[in-house]
């Protein structure tokens, strides 16, 4: 007798494209434009300027005290 074969079923969506989860943040107009330029000349996407930009920003932040 014949083997079956298994078929796996599409899953709904599109595919994932990436492992991090997803954070979304609203930021003012001239801020994106000054973040496209800092991406443009460091020759990067935004999203990457963006991990750049608050990995390099956390450690100095870390060393300052809070200002409420």
């Amino acid at each position: 007798m014949a083997k079956s074969i298994s078929v796996k079923p599409k899953k709904r969506g599109r595919p994932a494209t990436g492992r991090d989860p997803l954070v979304g943040v609203r930021i003012p107009v001239e801020l994106i434009a000054e973040l496209d330029g800092w991406a443009k000349r460091n020759r990067v996407t935004r999203s990457e300027a963006v991990r750049q930009l608050i990995e390099g920003g956390l450690p100095k932040a870390a060393k300052r005290p809070p200002s409420h």
